[in-house]
């Protein structure tokens, strides 16, 4: 049985904006990025097939097929910090109509010479929606990245 991990120490990192022909672990892992600061809560994602369904008629039996793969949209809410290189970098790219390469790092080394998981995918930053609250509500603004790639995983590693 293997251990679990919390979140805490997750993180999330933008980079340029990129192109289907970036694909590989390497290539992504050749970009820039920048660590989006104050991340509060990173949404589910991931692949989900759609459901393809049949009826024939002489049975009125429905068959079913795996079609198209969907990576979702992962809910990003950070904690609004104007001058956060990540944070405005994402801001940024929620005003174009670009796809950028985005890092999630997951804080599971399997020991201290390990390295973490690596997750990369390309995103559109469809919104930043501000949630301010009342007066004891740290400002929040949720970032909805559409995934438009397959996830790309880099496993942890036991290191030497």
């Amino acid at each position: 049985m293997g251990d679990i991990t919390t979140a805490s120490g997750a993180k999330v990192f933008i980079g340029p904006v990129t192109t289907s022909a970036t694909d590989t672990a390497s290539e992504y892992a050749a970009l820039t990025y920048t660590e989006i600061g104050l991340v509060e809560t990173l949404g589910e994602f991931g692949d989900e097939a759609a459901s393809v369904n049949f009826t024939a008629l002489n049975d009125a039996r429905v068959r079913k097929a795996k079609g198209s793969r969907n990576a979702g949209t992962l809910a990003l809410t950070i904690g609004r910090d104007p001058t956060d290189p990540g944070q405005i970098a994402l801001e940024a790219a929620q005003a174009t109509n670009f796809k950028y390469a985005f890092k999630v790092v997951y804080p599971d080394r399997p020991n201290p010479t390990g390295t973490d998981t690596i997750e990369y995918f390309r995103a559109l930053v469809m919104s930043n929606r501000r949630n301010v609250g009342n007066a004891d509500n740290v400002i929040r603004v949720a970032y909805p990245l559409d995934i438009d790639s397959p996830i790309t995983t880099v496993p942890a590693t036991t290191g030497t």
